[in-house]
């Protein structure tokens, strides 16, 4: 069952520091690109992740085609690709040398089966939600 509690979201945001961005894009109108944005922004390495754009950087970071090219371990997969992608997405991350400890999907990003394989594969699994929505109401400003 996916984290749903306020404290679980809170302990992810504050125990994660390297997010995968599985569909992250160049373009500033996009939702994936301000999320990126924020995230950098609040100190976290964040790695884009999008055939399309591999070679390049977005906010000066350098794109990745896969999640298995990514040359370093990452605590977070952070998912911007609509739901009947997540059950190839979860084969994807359970295939990885080094497995996040997080699956996160955003908002109307919703799959029962992958979710409960990613679970099964030991990731915690935080759907339906936006981490630049959540981090602002449960992180502490001060």
């Amino acid at each position: 069952m996916p984290i749903s509690s306020d404290q679980e979201i809170r302990d992810v945001l504050l125990s994660v520091k390297t997010i995968a961005l599985l569909g992250a894009s160049p373009r500033p109108d996009r939702p994936s690109n301000g999320v990126m944005r924020f995230l950098l922004s609040k100190g976290y390495r964040v790695i884009p992740v999008n055939p399309g754009q591999a070679g390049k950087e977005i906010h000066g970071q350098p794109v990745y085609a896969t999640l298995a090219d990514i040359p370093e371990p990452v605590d977070m997969v952070d998912v911007f690709r609509a739901s009947e992608y997540l059950p190839a997405i979860v084969d994807e991350i359970l295939a990885m040398q080094s497995r996040p400890d997080v699956l996160w999907t955003q908002l109307d990003v919703v799959h029962a089966e992958a979710a409960k394989r990613a679970e099964e594969g030991g990731l915690k699994v935080v759907m339906n939600r936006c981490p630049a929505i959540e981090f602002p109401r449960l992180i502490s400003r001060a």
